[in-house]
């Protein structure tokens, strides 16, 4: 989460609330905002934080879990109390539990739907009441490719990131006319540490390339600056939007079944 002025800067920047992603480091090093990192990992909170202070900015890290209503509007209303206001909220984490819809168990379901809906829907409202009532803002949800576009073993989490595009979309409608953007991001296969187990199966990680029309993954920071942009001046009329970055899958799409499905 982020601060970010209405459509133009008039005042100096505060700081941002995000997840730990090299979003926060694009959002100083273009659009100049400090942050403030949040993460249920302090460690890893603290680590984006400090990269984002050693590149000139200046970042808090702070552990959150995004379950926790009551914690979140603490997090962000404390924010607001300490800088004045809260411009920018990016939000990225979910999770997934890659089982078919037979073998889910009913705690699986629950804890997919509670941090990948249900957390979303913490930030989006507990950031939206900040930026409503203080007459601007830009919020940016993550969605995915599995909106669209499914595969075995992602019923509950597809279901998640189709809700996430209605969320942002609903929340979009109803805080426009307050001076609020809310956009989502939709991902495709990308090269980080929480994909590591399938770029470790060759035959996987090459069926998830080939998918793409340049015959890759995403890069973290090709994620990244689409977000940027959507948070900045320059997408000062864009509103309820989903963003796809996926290298050209959805528009190309196919099927490969992953191992043990």
């Amino acid at each position: 989460m982020v601060p970010l002025a209405p459509y133009r800067r008039t005042h100096p920047a505060p700081p941002a609330a995000f997840s730990p992603t090299v979003v926060t480091g694009l959002l100083r090093q273009r659009l100049g905002y400090d942050g403030v990192v949040v993460s249920d990992d302090l460690g890893r909170a603290k680590a984006v934080a400090a990269r984002l202070t050693a590149a000139g900015g200046a970042a808090e890290a702070a552990r959150l879990d995004l379950r926790d209503s009551k914690g979140v509007d603490a997090a962000l209303d404390g924010l607001k109390a300490r800088h004045g206001r809260l411009d920018i909220a990016v939000c990225t984490p979910s999770i997934n539990v890659r089982k078919t819809v037979l073998a889910y168990s009913d705690e699986e379901v629950d804890r997919v739907l509670a941090l990948n809906l249900k957390g979303n829907f913490n930030l989006l409202r507990a950031a939206g009441r900040i930026m409503t009532a203080q007459g601007s803002g830009s919020i940016v949800l993550f969605s995915s490719i599995r909106s669209q576009v499914v595969e075995p073993g992602q019923s509950v989490y597809a279901a998640t990131k189709a809700g996430i595009v209605q969320m942002a979309r609903a929340a979009a409608a109803e805080f426009g006319p307050r001076g609020v953007r809310v956009n989502a991001v939709a991902p495709g296969i990308v090269d980080t540490p929480l994909t590591a187990s399938i770029k470790a199966d060759p035959a996987w990680y090459q069926a998830y390339a080939a998918k793409s029309v340049f015959g890759r993954w995403a890069r973290p920071e090709e994620i990244a600056a689409p977000t940027v942009f959507l948070v900045s001046d320059a997408a000062s009329y864009v509103t309820g939007t989903v963003l796809f970055v996926d290298g050209g899958w959805t528009a190309a799409d196919g099927r490969f079944t992953p191992p043990g499905m």
